[in-house]
């Protein structure tokens, strides 16, 4: 089952000071935690970032979350329907501006999105369907969205385009096996993910 997501930090306790308030806390249920970690963001994109609702009055949210910590940042989005930012330690999420497809919430998180190539798309959803228990309620050419259930504000994402996988992921998901073998491990397209017993 997913239970949360977990990103490296530096500054662990910066950081969740960070995500809480920047996520006012809106996660549908699901935990974001930050462990410490020695290595600094690299100058690579991640393959997992968060995706942020804006709600009607996107520009101040995206204000609101510049004056928590966050800062802008390109990534060659080029001219694109959301905002492009970073948190404190450098790691990229978005802030959607309303009537984004598939977002069910006006504020706080509302999907995580995993890179995956249109090679690996089809083995990722299963893969993702079964670890966090989550299931397909879109599939298009720009790839596939999986939800806990269809009304969840909190969908799992996957498509193009992806990221090299040069370094080791600094955001994971994190899933629970109840009775089952804790640790790291990686999915079908050699991301990490973290299992809690």
């Amino acid at each position: 089952m997913l239970t949360g997501i977990v990103i490296d930090a530096v500054d662990v306790v910066g950081m969740e000071r960070f995500w809480r308030g920047a996520t006012q806390g809106r996660t549908d249920g699901l935990r974001l935690r930050c462990v410490p970690t020695g290595q600094p963001t690299g100058a690579y994109k991640n393959r997992l970032h968060l995706d942020l609702a804006g709600g009607p009055d996107w520009k101040a949210e995206v204000e609101r979350l510049l004056a928590l910590g966050a800062s802008r940042v390109d990534i060659g989005q080029g001219d694109v329907p959301w905002d492009v930012l970073a948190d404190p330690e450098g790691n990229e999420f978005c802030v959607l501006r309303p009537g984004h497809p598939g977002v069910l919430a006006d504020s706080g998180l509302v999907a995580i999105c995993l890179d995956v190539t249109d090679e690996e798309r089809d083995a990722q959803s299963v893969f993702w369907q079964a670890q966090a228990g989550w299931q397909s309620v879109e599939s298009h050419d720009w790839g596939v969205r999986l939800r806990r259930t269809p009304t969840s504000t909190v969908s799992l994402v996957m498509g193009p385009p992806a990221a090299e996988k040069a370094v080791r992921n600094r955001v994971r998901l994190e899933v629970s096996r109840p009775g089952g073998e804790a640790g790291e491990f990686v999915d079908a397209g050699g991301n990490e993910f973290q299992v809690s017993g």
